[in-house]
Order: C-alpha cells, then sequence, then structure tokens
C-alpha cells in the first residue's frame, strides 16, 4: 500500500501482472461455468420433460371428456327426438332404454327396460323416432326381449305411401335389411318408395314408417321382383325406443 502511494511503477507493474491474471482467472472459472451451465440445462430439460408428460396426460383427460360430452349429448339429442316422436301418437306410450344387444350376428334382438310391471305385452309394437324397429317377443318382470324388424324371423305387413300397394317385409340375414316377399313383376313398387304399415297384420297400427326402397330388381327368369328396403328407424344406433300400445290394448 506504501509502495501503490509513493511510487508510481508499481502500478505499471500491477497492470502488466493483471492480464495474465485474468487469464488464470478465467481458466479456473470455466469448469465452474460450464458445469454450472450444464447442471442448469439438465434441471431445464427434465423440468420440460415432467412438464411434456403432464400435458400429454392432461390432453388425455381432456380428450375423454370431450368423447362423453358428446355420447351425452348424442342422448340428449335422441330423447329430444323421442319426444317429439311421441307427441305425435296417438295411443298410450312409455320410453324404454336398450340394456343389451344380442351377440350373435344373426340373431336381431335386444333387451328393454321395460317388462309386466309396466303392462308390457308379447307383439307389443316397438319403435324409435324415425320408425318402426320391432315387436316384443317376450316379458318378464323388469326387461323384455325385442326382436327386430331386419331379423329373418320377423315379418311385417306394409303398404306404399304413394299408391296403396300391400306387401310383407321380412328381415334380411346377410344385409341387414328388409326384403319384400312374393311381390309381383307388374306391381308399381320403385326405388325411393316409402313404405308405412298396413295395420293388416294385427300388432302394428296403421300409418307407422318402416323404410324406403332402395332396389328394384325385375328379372324376367324369377316369378317374383326382388326389393330391397332400408329400415328407417335406427336399428344400429339408437338407445331409445317407444313401447305403443294400439287403442284395443290399452290399459291405465
Amino acid at each position: 500500500m506504501v509502495f501503490d502511494k509513493h511510487v508510481a511503477a508499481i502500478t505499471q507493474i500491477r497492470t502488466v501482472l493483471s492480464v495474465p491474471l485474468a487469464s488464470l482467472q478465467y481458466v479456473v472459472s470455466w469448469p465452474i461455468e460450464l458445469f454450472d451451465k450444464l447442471h442448469d440445462t439438465l434441471n431445464t430439460h427434465d423440468s420440460l420433460v415432467r412438464e411434456n408428460l403432464d400435458l400429454k396426460v392432461e390432453q388425455l383427460r381432456l380428450r375423454a371428456q370431450v368423447q362423453r360430452l358428446l355420447a351425452i349429448e348424442l342422448e340428449n339429442n335422441q330423447l329430444k327426438a323421442l319426444m317429439r316422436s311421441a307427441t305425435q301418437f296417438q295411443n298410450k306410450i312409455i320410453i324404454a332404454q336398450l340394456l343389451a344387444v344380442s351377440a350373435d350376428p344373426f340373431l336381431k334382438q335386444v333387451i328393454v327396460d321395460k317388462g309386466s310391471r309396466d303392462n308390457v305385452f308379447v307383439g307389443q309394437p316397438v319403435l324409435d323416432a324415425n320408425g318402426v324397429m320391432g315387436q316384443v317377443t317376450q316379458v318378464d318382470l323388469l326387461t323384455s326381449r325385442v326382436l327386430l324388424i331386419n331379423d329373418v324371423h320377423s315379418g311385417i305387413a306394409v303398404q306404399v305411401a304413394r299408391n296403396g300397394v300391400r306387401a310383407i317385409a321380412v328381415g334380411d340375414a346377410y344385409s341387414d335389411k328388409l326384403r319384400l316377399l312374393n311381390v309381383p313383376q307388374t306391381a308399381d313398387i320403385r326405388s325411393g318408395d316409402i313404405l308405412m304399415t298396413s295395420g293388416l297384420g294385427e300388432h302394428f297400427p296403421e300409418g307407422y314408417p318402416v323404410g324406403q326402397v332402395t332396389t328394384v330388381n325385375k328379372d324376367p327368369g324369377l316369378q317374383f321382383a326382388m326389393i330391397a328396403v332400408a329400415p328407417a328407424a335406427h336399428l344400429d344406433r339408437s338407445r331409445g325406443v317407444l313401447l305403443v300400445w294400439p287403442t284395443n290394448r290399452v290399459k291405465l
């Protein structure tokens, strides 16, 4: 300190020595700074990985919620359609829910949550918001079995809305559609015709939608025309159905 104050040359010497000393300090501190940077980088990487995993989990959770909301919205829309359809019927009706569907691809049956406790009876018509679904074939106390109209054992009397031509529609096991039985080649039935219940089969009241003709094949080599019908009811989608009491079977 005394030399610094009284000898000016000391200041110049310190200045000259500070250059190599600074370099030495940099060399000594560089590994430490590098380690600190690597440590910060690794911590940042781990934090990003954890955050990424958390975001993926949250994304999956949100997707599941969206799917659930879409399912609820679809169910609400179906119920609204059923309620609108129910107001159009003057017969006694109740709304039922599907509980099970037959796993056999050649057996078109479902189970609904209404039974004898609700005065359900064998042969009772079952509809959804769009048309005829089938009829009750078995009744238990709390549930009932419904045979769908596209089952091979099902048959329903129909008529063409355009001109009143009558026929019998039965299920087709291979196409999940319906076909008309024993229709003469000369019958006035065209693709696009709407089929309604004729009321002649003693089970279905007159005027309920059954389906729409999709193809008409009049092969001269065959005795009858081959006519395919797409069901009006959403047989593979509807969860809610209407059980209908014909006027002569109403029980209060």
